[in-house]
């Protein structure tokens, strides 16, 4: 039997309670000549390193200053995409890419001339070092930085591009299957007869679509629509009853914007003609207009179910941006007259609690039903009274005190908070509160952050702050879908909380007024968790609502699979994508102190701010 003692390891000491093994008291020749020898080479690799360095440094230094000189000639290049004049995946070149490129050459020149030999470090916006960071985690640190990363320029043009892409493939689709019809059905890929102008074709898309085109660079689509407009559009040949509030902000406004940024008169023009084609509409004993006229023998007349034949106070409050800027620029009074008498006649009347009722008895000048609401029925006439008071330059202070009044009113009556501190905006319904806030209401957070930005009242801060928290309810309703896309209602209740319960709440057609509140709080306070949501509907919008012949509406936003509408509506070009676009834009483009949105999202001038107001001159 062999000795285990051979085979085992010897120890002769422990360390801290653990078995050292024996090492050896002699150690062969071959191992000292090693160790030798390293240490040899350690030292000549010392003073090798002391004797050579200044020569190291110089030409360290020589071959940085190398590569930063190639980098200066090709940095222009390097950092941002090449300019040409080809498409990318059917996208036109970026208008920005020009600004930002001289923006790049500048900096550049200006640190040659400094004669700098190191390269600078990228400025984030922010000031990031390991010895300043102080009251939060690296890991903090770490994500702001990150965060700062993702909108950077070339970060921003791809983002800016993905929605000038989603325009280009709607719009493709639309001159490929419905041209010069309102609507396009992109799954079935022909015209929508369906839409709000009914069978007319009338090129509700087109018009929608134009000052959409000229932001985005889109230059050649922009012109076929502009000569169909001008050889095409017509509304002699329209039979059907028309909406007003409707034809006025799409048609109406879409012209006057459009004009307004090219000075082309075929614009104006287009635009009286559609004017004068409503103005039957006006005539009623109080002068409210009714909701409806027939374009062929200029009858008009208010919707059957609208309480007892009443007109609705979002569509006679949601005339006075275009009527005032028409007569300004044609010297034409009478539609200022129009519009302004329907202001004086409302601002005469009793209101119940201080509220707007939601309908109006254009015959006996009478409220109707008594339901109030920011959402639909009730939305664009508080927009437009605060929006009336920045279109004329801070002159209307008749809209203003109308606007903080009103919004006295609805701070006491309708804005509620829910059991998780969710802010939101619920119905009246006689005297009764329904805890039940519309899709369209969510514009109102965009609303009341641009009232703060503007007004200067004591109301200000808070105007601010509910804003802020507004939005915020809209962006969880979306968050809390499998789709990541809005209902069209959501509500709070016991068990429930920006969820929409009915069937009928939860679809989704491409509404625009949640980004369009992320737009706006974006330009306000440059908070990037506004682009963040922005990025998420851009996303939402793809992966649901994309098909091979444009964008389509979905019916249940709850459901990854859900069934398509069929339906391109003209604004998702006139407002959700146009929204979108300038989220990811330079605040010089359409800044908001020189532009006010319309309620189909068409910028209109600011008096005396804005040169491009085109006043008329008689002279």
């Amino acid at each position: 039997m062999t000795n285990s003692t051979l085979l085992l390891p010897q120890y002769h000491k422990y360390l801290n309670g653990a078995p050292v093994p024996f090492s050896r008291r002699t150690r062969r020749n071959s191992e000292l000549c090693l160790v030798a020898l390293v240490f040899i080479s350690l030292s000549v690799i010392c003073f090798g390193a002391l004797f050579y360095l200044p020569e190291f440094k110089a030409t360290y230094s020589g071959t940085l200053n190398n590569v930063y000189k190639q980098i200066q000639n090709a940095g222009p290049e390097l950092l941002l995409p090449a300019r040409s004049n080809a498409r990318h995946d059917g996208v036109l070149e970026d208008p920005h890419a020009a600004w930002d490129k001289e923006a790049l050459s500048a900096k550049i020149e200006e640190e040659d001339s400094d004669k700098k030999k190191v390269l600078e470090r990228p400025d984030l916006g922010i000031a990031f070092s390991l010895n300043n960071i102080t009251g939060t985690s690296l890991k903090t640190a770490i994500e702001h930085v990150e965060t700062s990363l993702n909108y950077g320029d070339n970060m921003l043009n791809e983002k800016r591009n993905t929605v000038k892409a989603m325009m280009k493939h709607g719009w493709d689709n639309y001159v490929k299957y419905a041209w010069g019809k309102n609507e396009l059905k992109p799954v079935s890929k022909r015209e929508h007869s369906g839409s709000v102008f009914g069978s007319a074709s009338i090129g509700a898309t087109i018009v929608d679509s134009l000052d959409t085109l000229l932001i985005m660079g889109l230059n050649d689509e922009y012109k076929r629509g502009r000569d169909w407009v001008a050889n095409n559009f017509t509304l002699d040949n329209v039979r059907v009853d028309i909406s007003v509030f409707e034809t006025n902000i799409r048609y109406i406004g879409g012209f006057l914007s459009c004009y307004a940024m090219t000075g082309d008169t075929i614009f104006r023009d287009k635009a009286v003609y559609v004017a004068n084609k409503l103005l039957p509409a006006f005539q009623t004993p109080t002068g409210i207009p009714y909701s409806l006229v027939n374009l062929k023998t200029g009858s008009s007349k208010n919707y059957f179910w609208a309480s007892g034949g009443s007109s609705i106070l979002s569509e006679f409050g949601t005339l006075h941006l275009e009527f005032v800027y028409l007569s300004d620029i044609t010297g034409n009074d009478i539609y200022r007259q129009k519009v302004e008498h329907i202001r004086d006649f409302v601002r005469g009347l009793d209101r119940p609690n201080g509220l707007y009722p939601n309908f109006l008895n254009p015959v006996s000048g009478k409220w109707g039903q008594r339901h109030v609401s920011l959402g639909g029925l009730g939305d664009s006439f508080y927009e437009y009274l605060l929006k009336a008071y920045i279109q004329s330059n801070g002159e209307d202070t008749i809209a203003r005190d109308m606007f903080d009044d009103a919004m006295a009113s609805v701070m006491d009556n309708l804005v509620q908070t829910s059991a998780s501190g969710l802010t939101y905006l619920a119905d009246m319904r006689f005297e009764r509160i329904e805890h039940k806030m519309d899709h369209l209401s969510c514009f109102a957070g965009g609303m009341f952050a641009l009232a703060g930005e503007t007004l200067g009242s004591d109301s200000s801060k808070h105007y601010t702050e509910l804003g802020a928290q507004l939005t915020e309810t809209c962006h969880v309703a979306y968050d809390k879908t499998a789709t990541k896309l809005g209902p069209e209602a959501f509500r709070f209740t016991e068990n429930y909380e920006a969820v929409a319960v009915r069937g009928t709440e939860k679809y989704n057609i491409l509404r625009p007024e949640t980004v369009e509140s992320y737009f706006v709080l974006w330009r306000l306070t440059h908070n990037n968790k506004y682009r963040d949501w922005a990025w998420e509907a851009v996303q939402a919008f793809e992966k649901h609502c994309k098909v091979s012949g444009g964008y389509t509406g979905i019916k249940d936003v709850y459901q990854l699979d859900s069934l398509k509408d069929d339906v391109q509506q003209s604004y998702f070009f006139a407002e959700t994508l146009k929204y979108l676009y300038l989220i990811f834009s330079d605040d010089t483009l359409i800044p908001l102190e020189n532009w006010v949105f319309n309620s189909e999202a068409h910028p209109l001038p600011v008096k005396v701010r804005n040169k491009m107001y085109r006043h008329y001159n008689k002279d």
